[in-house]
């Protein structure tokens, strides 16, 4: 008996060595039942087992690639090439007097004039080829010839030009419409944010430029009169003068005008006349043909703390009235020499150049309200607004 239990320990102990080197390197062999083995449950596999494996995702797909194609694409149809051409005469040689001279030489090196060509660029803003450019880029010109960008090329008139500003406004004969350029919203533009810079530098061909808006509001650069200009490093360049400076949606932001610049090309440093204030001077020019703005006959100079504490101001802002035109509307309300002028219709003079923008936008033959600071005490004054003269009587910081 115990020799037979255990022939049958033994038997049992094979079996359950065999069922388990079955189980465990050939488990296929054993009869499945339902997708599990037979009287178990079901084995693991090695997916279970093992986590999912994270997604394949190529370069392309994990960088975005940053790209203002778009934007430049929209606006570059609206950006054209400026030329323009004058006559000058040269001076006259010394010995043109002389009879003998004369003999030989004819009038051949007198006073004879020729042609001097220019350069610049210019943003179409209408679809029947209103042009806005810079004044100092058709300055004097006799003729004018707009370049676009399919190459076609298309003479052009001078509707109006404000100096004041550095702004002028032409209009293009050319057959169809033209590709005019988005305006963006008047408040849209931030500092940091990324600008394309359109135009023709050097005539080397219509070339974009990007940088960032550096700063916003820069005046008191002795290039205008009335200067509220757009700062950025987007490479501006001769040439550029006129073109376009547009958003990241290729919405217009800005006319190229000037440069900082000790060699004559970019170091970082360029301005533009915002659009909002484009926008303004074309569409007078284009109704008018001329730019009408308000003038009160006052000279303003900058109010510093050694002039404020003199006349006794104890605020901060406004500027201070250095001289009053006689039988100006200033001089007809009462406006003295020694006053600082505060507000403006409510509006209150920051500096000097503000005290300009300010005044410049009233209507002329309107009433307006100036606050004065006058002997210790705050005072309104009624003036009736008068028209800027147009001769350039009314020089930089004076209205």
């Amino acid at each position: 008996m115990q020799r037979l239990w255990l022939v049958f320990a033994q038997s049992v102990t094979a079996a359950l060595a065999v069922l388990f080197v079955v189980v465990t390197l050939k488990p296929e062999w054993l009869p499945v039942r339902n997708g599990t083995p037979s009287g178990g449950s079901p084995l693991p596999s090695i997916e279970h087992l093992l986590p999912a494996p994270p997604p394949v995702t190529t370069r392309v797909e994990a960088a975005k690639v940053v790209s203002y194609s778009d934007a430049a694409q929209k606006a570059l149809p609206s950006v054209v090439h400026v030329f323009t051409t004058k006559a000058v005469r040269t001076p006259q040689h010394p010995l043109m007097n002389d009879p003998v001279f004369r003999h030989f030489f004819g009038d051949r090196l007198g006073n004879q004039p020729q042609r001097q060509m220019g350069l610049g660029s210019g943003v179409i803003v209408s679809e029947d080829g209103v042009v806005l450019t810079n004044n100092h880029v058709v300055e004097a010109a006799d003729e004018i010839e707009v370049s676009l960008n399919d190459g076609g090329k298309y003479p052009a008139v001078l509707i109006g030009s404000d100096p004041e500003s550095d702004l002028a406004v032409l209009r293009v004969k050319a057959p169809g419409k033209l590709p005019a350029v988005s305006f963006a919203g008047s408040d849209s533009l931030r500092i940091g944010d990324v600008v394309l810079a359109i135009g023709n530098p050097f005539d080397v061909g219509q070339t974009v430029t990007m940088g960032i808006v550096s700063a916003l509001g820069r005046s008191q650069l002795g290039i205008n009169t009335f200067e509220n200009f757009i700062q950025t490093d987007a490479a501006i360049n001769p040439g550029n003068s006129g073109g376009a400076l547009v958003d990241a949606n290729g919405n217009l932001v800005g006319i190229n005008t000037a440069i900082y610049s000790r060699s004559g090309g970019s170091l970082g440093i360029g301005f533009a006349i915002p659009a909002s204030t484009a926008r303004s001077v074309m569409e007078q020019i284009v109704a008018s043909g001329s730019v009408t703005r308000g003038w009160v006959g006052v000279e303003v100079q900058e109010l510093t703390p050694e002039l404020a504490e003199s006349f006794k101001y104890p605020l901060t802002g406004g500027a201070l009235i250095a001289g009053v035109m006689r039988g100006s509307p200033a001089d007809r309300g009462g406006v003295r020499p020694g006053d600082v002028l505060l507000e403006v219709e409510g509006r209150k003079v920051k500096d000097a150049s503000g005290m300009l923008q300010l005044i410049a936008a009233l209507v002329p033959g309107q009433q307006a309200t100036l606050k004065l600071y006058r002997s210790g005490g705050e005072r309104d004054i009624a003036v009736t607004v008068g028209k800027r003269p147009l001769n350039g009587v009314a020089a930089k910081n004076r209205e």
